[in-house]
């Protein structure tokens, strides 16, 4: 792969820069991408971003790491210090950029080169996830600036589910609304795709995927395909998380502006910084802090409760589609909680899925107990894996993807 007058000419290997963004974090990676092989040549973290204890890691394909704990002002100095880094350890610089849009509003929904077009789109529909986009807009901004030869490109959490049927995305409000993209999108799409990917070519014909981490979902695919998933307009909805409310009766935000005055901010506050486990809890978003904490009632009843609404909405996909062939958990709870997986399925043994304790405390797929009527799997969501074939897919069109 070359770079001639700013352009990328064709060749059999493109490296790309994977960003992928959240509140005050912001993952990166780089990857060797080739027609048939994807390689992780670097993979990183900066936490904390903006506020005095920052922290920056990262670490190579041989094993060699970096850990710093440093004051990291905004996107654009993370950035910037990626950059040093990949001098340091003389690794080649990336030709694209791809990053991760949780949601792209209506207009966008299905993956795309960023242009000035494209931003002005991304900049109309942060009010459908003001916690995500414009964190990413800022990220996309920096990288035009340290990376300028570099093509850069959108990913988006929704283009997975763009093509679920009417009766799972139309909202129950009147149809005149459906027209301004009032409607259930579905995320955590990249993560989906993803575990796909690792399931092969042949993936189980009813599986769902309950991806819990600090955002949580869960998603039901017929044949490889979306049909529903547990969030609606935006990636608020559904379960509750880490410091989102999930589903709400919208009589509740209503009593709150009649009587309590609240206004959209207040909201927005509510729902998305102050609730779920955060909110029942009183102590933290942190699910392992939780556990920590566990003798405490109200710590005790928010793990308690994410695990009951995570079983109901996986109850809920399963009748969806008829059945159950294969679960799969993702995400970092997903991947790294053993007792929470155990306490989801408990109650859905009727329903045909029952855990092998030893293998499930072990995480050693699969799962399942013989008598389990599913396959149950433990997978790592590898968003940044599916971000760097969509991009090299965007810029050589045409060409094999790993």
């Amino acid at each position: 792969m070359d770079l001639v007058g700013g352009v990328v000419t064709a060749g059999p290997h493109l490296h790309v820069l994977v960003l992928n963004c959240g509140s005050s974090s912001l993952k990166f990676g780089l990857f060797e991408t080739g027609p048939a092989r994807l390689a992780t040549l670097v993979s990183g973290e900066a936490a904390a971003i903006g506020q005095p204890r920052g922290a920056f890691s990262a670490r190579d394909a041989s094993g060699r790491e970096i850990s710093e704990n440093t004051a990291l002002m905004d996107y654009k100095h993370v950035i910037d210090r990626v950059l040093q880094l990949f001098a340091d350890w003389r690794l080649p610089p990336p030709l694209a950029v791809g990053h991760r849009i949780v949601h792209g509003g209506p207009k966008l929904r299905e993956h795309c080169l960023i242009d000035g077009a494209v931003m002005t789109i991304l900049k109309a529909a942060a009010p459908f996830a003001p916690l995500h986009i414009p964190e990413a807009l800022k990220v996309i901004d920096a990288a035009k600036d340290l990376f300028p030869c570099a093509r850069q490109a959108a990913c988006f959490d929704t283009t997975f589910h763009a093509a679920m049927p009417d009766v799972a995305r139309i909202l129950p409000i009147p149809r005149t609304l459906e027209a301004e993209g009032i409607h259930r999108y579905g995320f955590h799409g990249l993560s989906c795709e993803s575990i796909l990917h690792q399931l092969g070519e042949t993936p189980p014909d009813r599986l769902v995927i309950a991806h819990l981490g600090n955002g949580a979902s869960v998603t039901a695919l017929k044949a490889g395909k979306s049909i529903d998933n547990s969030m609606g307009l935006t990636p608020t909805g559904g379960v509750m998380m880490g410091a989102r409310s999930g589903d709400l009766d919208p009589g509740v935000l209503l009593y709150l502006m009649r009587e309590k005055h609240f206004n959209a901010a207040r909201l927005e506050e509510l729902v998305d910084r102050q609730s779920g486990l955060r909110g029942v809890s009183g102590l933290s978003s942190d699910m392992r802090d939780l556990h920590a904490a566990a003798s405490n009632p109200a710590a005790r009843l928010a793990i308690d409760m994410f695990a009951y609404q995570v079983r109901k909405h996986i109850a809920a996909m399963i009748s969806v589609l008829g059945g159950v062939d294969c679960l799969v958990f993702t995400g970092g709870i997903g991947e790294n909680d053993p007792s929470l997986r155990t306490a989801i399925c408990a109650g859905l043994a009727c329903m045909g899925v029952d855990l092998h304790p030893v293998r499930n405390a072990e995480t050693r797929n699969p799962i399942h107990a013989p008598a389990s009527r599913c396959s149950i799997q433990v997978l790592p969501s590898q968003e940044d894996e599916q971000i760097a074939r969509h991009t090299r897919a965007l810029i050589l069109p045409g060409e094999p993807n790993p």
